[in-house]
């Protein structure tokens, strides 16, 4: 897995991918966004990841970002981790 993938968790189900992008964009070049949805109903799960360009960018993002109010909830934010099939 990329060493620069971030989980971003305890996000409002309101917040959009272009709003998590623009909060992430101020330490780095952002990669790719993708907020996971339910499958039955279409609607943000809470949680997503971030993909920023370089590993030192990821770093800082996760010293600024973690534990901070964003929508009115504090953000999960650490390196994520491969998912594991059990």
């Amino acid at each position: 897995m990329a060493k620069n993938k971030l989980y971003v968790g305890n996000i409002s189900y309101t917040t959009s991918e272009e709003e998590l992008r623009d909060l992430f964009s101020s330490y780095g070049e952002v990669s790719s966004v993708n907020i996971v949805l339910d499958r039955i109903t279409g609607k943000s799960r809470g949680f997503g990841f971030v993909e920023m360009s370089q590993q030192e960018q990821a770093e800082e993002a996760i010293k600024g970002l973690h534990d901070q109010d964003f929508g009115g909830r504090k953000l999960t934010v650490d390196f994520a981790r491969e998912r594991r099939n059990d």
